[in-house]
């Protein structure tokens, strides 16, 4: 994390804050997928399955709200965050029921319960600034509930090495259930271009602790 008084801007504000208009088409983007009858709820059907009925699910880099979208209307208690207030008053507009907040996951310290799944897909974590990854990480570790799991996927040759992924994830307090190649279920291989990693906590790790201190 940055220890500095000024935050460090994740890769994605700097995109839309050299293009303004980039939220805007990415928020159309889904839309028009949508209309045209593409799937663009493949991650939510995953994590859907992963649930018992009426759990508590965090959609971290929610986007214009595809994901928690669909897992609000499968009967789950959702929270979105998203660094983009574009994006979140789409999610807002499109997907209603849900709780949309704008907010930096590298500062996450939601007063909500604990969540039993977190999700983190579209390639979310390699638009984070690099000083901010171990950050995010050990945020999703302190608000998973006992028994919850954070599942977390995106690319290959994205400026965010699979290993180094993992090493940190390992270090936030999580360990790795089972790793995918896509959300699909299809097995992750040494060869894989992408990766979905399913994470519970670390047993006797300290995430939780400290953030109760």
């Amino acid at each position: 994390m940055n220890t500095s008084n000024e935050r460090t801007p994740s890769g994605w504000e700097e995109l839309t804050a050299a293009d303004p208009a980039h939220s805007s088409w990415y928020v159309e983007r889904f839309r028009t997928l949508a209309a045209q009858g593409e799937d663009i709820v493949g991650e939510a059907r995953l994590i859907d399955a992963m649930l018992g009925r009426g759990s508590r699910v965090l959609d971290a880099g929610c986007g214009p709200g595809r994901t928690g979208g669909y897992l609000h209307g499968a009967g789950h208690t959702v929270v979105g965050v998203d660094v983009d207030p574009v994006l979140i008053d789409a999610a807002r507009a499109d997907y209603p029921g849900p709780t949309w907040l704008v907010g930096d996951l590298a500062e996450l310290d939601l007063p909500a319960p604990d969540f039993d799944a977190i999700v983190c897909a579209g390639n979310v974590m390699t638009f984070l600034a690099p000083s901010t990854r171990s950050a995010v990480l050990a945020g999703f570790a302190g608000h998973l509930a006992p028994g919850g799991r954070a599942i977390i996927g995106f690319g290959a040759d994205r400026g965010y090495e699979f290993a180094e992924f993992l090493a940190d994830a390992e270090s936030a307090g999580l360990t790795v259930d089972l790793l995918l190649s896509t959300w699909d279920l299809r097995p992750f291989t040494d060869d894989s271009d992408f990766l979905v990693a399913v994470f519970s906590l670390t047993p006797d790790s300290n995430a939780r602790t400290d953030r109760d201190a």
